[in-house]
C-alpha cells in the first residue's frame, strides 16, 4: 500500500493529504488552502517555475 504525502499548515498545524490542501494551476503556480483555519498561501514556487 502506497502512502500519500501529507502537508502541514504553517498556521494551525493541521496535517492533511497533499491533494486536499494544494491546488496546482496551469501557469505552474501552486495554492495552499487550509480547510481548518482558512490560511491561504498563493504563488508557491515549484521546481518547474
Amino acid at each position: 500500500m502506497e502512502m500519500e504525502p501529507t502537508v502541514i499548515c504553517p498556521k494551525c498545524k493541521l496535517e492533511k493529504p497533499l491533494n486536499h490542501l494544494l491546488t496546482a494551476q496551469s501557469n505552474q503556480n501552486v495554492i495552499f488552502e487550509c480547510e481548518n483555519c482558512h490560511f491561504i498561501k498563493r504563488n508557491i514556487m515549484t521546481k518547474k517555475g
